[in-house]
């Protein structure tokens, strides 16, 4: 991750990795790792914008009771991963509503506060959690506590089992978001399931891909999208110009107070942000198996 982070975060940004010799193992997804720490080095250099220190860090750590209630996990071994900066910090305020989801003090267009959030729920999914300590004007630090896998066999660490549907051979997505983290992170789970990927980043570049001669299998789609038009009505145009594509909408909203014109219902679902990708292939099986039923009498 080194190359990709240096060139994330950019030249006005020292960085110092420190990695832990013998560190243990912990079983968790590693896009979802890679994405959490990607995120994290793009959030420090965003409260540096003058420059500063970026420190990756990991360690094994051993959390009594004490420590561990504090966590709300379990006493024992942990592996950790911290990203800490010099940067301007979080007032207590802010810090207190950090992982909650859609909450930002980025400027509009500057990000949708899902970030952290995602990370929270990678983490929580894992078995462990996200801590942050922060302070104004002294940095902050994000760590991530994911839980030890003792004694590991060949037979506990085998990746699971492919789902039960089979997507269809060359089966192609089109995946529009402005967010690039969002984009990639459902790029990585659709690649896992060998399903071809496309990427927009709003409304009039995917009307690009719509109107050529590229086949789609389905359209997946954030609401909220740059440019003036919605997610809402790129599916409605997406499906003038290829009546029958799946349409899979992602949204902050709720499902019953989507922005815009309404929804062309066949073949749409609607999943609401934040999601794990597990819940994200399982709408994906909704609407294929919606597809192969055919329309109801």
């Amino acid at each position: 991750m080194e190359e990709l982070i240096r060139r994330s975060v950019g030249p006005q940004i020292e960085i110092h990795i420190e990695l832990a010799e013998a560190l243990n193992l912990t079983l968790c997804d590693p896009h979802q790792l890679e994405n959490a720490l990607l995120n994290l080095c793009i959030n420090a250099r965003d409260a540096m914008p003058e420059g500063g220190m970026l420190r990756i860090v990991t360690a094994n750590r051993r959390l009594n009771d004490a420590q561990a209630a504090a966590l709300e996990l379990p006493a024992g071994d942990y592996v950790t991963l911290a990203v800490l900066d010099t940067g301007s910090g979080m007032p207590p305020a802010v810090l207190a509503r950090a992982f909650d989801p859609f909450f930002t003090t980025k400027p509009v267009g500057m990000g949708t506060g899902l970030g952290l959030s995602m990370i929270y729920g990678f983490a929580r999914q894992s078995g462990g959690v996200a801590h942050i300590a922060s302070a104004p004007g002294q940095g902050t630090t994000v760590t991530l506590y994911l839980p030890r896998l003792v004694e590991p066999s060949a037979s506990s660490v085998e990746t699971p089992s492919a789902p039960a549907l089979r997507y269809p051979d060359g089966m192609t997505v089109l995946v529009v978001d402005d967010e690039p983290l969002v984009r990639m992170l459902v790029d990585e789970a659709l690649r896992e399931h060998r399903i071809h990927t496309l990427e927009a980043p709003d409304a009039a570049a995917a009307l690009q891909v719509l109107e050529s001669d590229i086949s789609l299998d389905l359209l997946i789609a954030d609401v909220g999208l740059p440019g003036g038009l919605s997610g809402c009505q790129l599916a409605a145009l997406a499906r003038e110009r290829r009546p029958g594509l799946m349409t899979l909408l992602i949204t902050g909203y709720a499902e019953a107070n989507l922005p815009g014109e309404a929804l062309p219902v066949p073949d749409v679902e609607v999943l609401a942000k934040p999601f794990t990708l597990e819940r994200l292939m399982a709408r994906i099986d909704q609407l294929l198996a919606a597809r192969e039923q055919g329309p109801q009498a």
